[in-house]
This record gives structure tokens, C-alpha cells and sequence, in this order.
């Protein structure tokens, strides 16, 4: 029992330390090829290109990356908390401010879910 953890937990930190790398490899790209743009989008383009084209299966990141978005809401407690050192964010503006964001976020959300339905309904004809 103990030893399908521990083995859980190795896949786990494997397939994160992965997901790190193609993030540093992002990185690298941008300061060799002096892109306008972050690393970190250049490794998100990099896993996007490798999944689709199936260089990379879906297995090798699914456990990794489901601990990560597990645990990503933890690291926007710091940013909620800053909000509050700043009371300016809370008047007209910033309410507008919090509101343009919250729409967006949602729309987002929408226009993501209906495309990856479409595209699953798709691959599965």
C-alpha cells in the first residue's frame, strides 16, 4: 500500500519537474532568440505543440498537472491579501477595475469550455 504512494508521489514530482522544464526551456528560447515575449508562454506553446502533435501523451503530465491546479488558488492568497494594502482598489474605479477583470475571467472561461467541447466532439468522430 505504502509503496503505490510513494510510487504516486514519484510520478507526481516527475511529471512537475517536466512541466518546469519546458518552462525553463521557454526561457532559454526567449534570451537566445531575444523574443518580446515571456518564457513561460513560450513553454506553455511548447507543451501545447507537443500534446497536440503527440510528441507528448497526455499521460506523461496528467497527474502532475492536476496536482498543480490542485494547489494553484494557493498562490493567489498572496495577491487577494496585497488588494488589501492598496483601499484605493476599492473605490469606483477599482470596483470597475475588479469588475472588467471578473468578466473577462468568465467570458474566458466560457469561450475555452465550449472550444475544448467542440474539439472533443470532433476528435471523437
Amino acid at each position: 500500500m505504502k509503496k503505490k504512494i510513494y510510487i504516486k508521489i514519484l510520478l507526481i514530482l516527475v511529471q512537475i519537474i517536466f512541466l518546469y522544464g519546458l518552462s525553463i526551456l521557454g526561457n532559454l528560447i526567449v534570451s537566445l532568440l531575444n523574443l518580446p515575449i515571456p518564457g513561460s508562454i513560450v513553454g506553455l506553446l511548447l507543451l501545447f505543440m507537443g500534446l497536440h502533435t503527440n510528441i507528448i501523451p497526455v499521460t506523461f503530465i496528467q497527474e502532475g498537472a492536476g496536482f498543480i491546479l490542485v494547489v494553484l488558488p494557493l498562490f493567489l492568497i498572496p495577491s487577494t491579501v496585497g488588494v488589501i494594502e492598496y483601499p484605493e482598489l476599492l473605490s469606483i474605479r477599482g470596483v470597475m477595475l475588479i469588475l472588467m477583470v471578473m468578466v473577462s475571467t468568465f467570458l474566458t472561461m466560457i469561450i475555452v469550455g465550449r472550444v475544448s467541447t467542440f474539439r472533443e466532439k470532433k476528435e471523437e468522430v
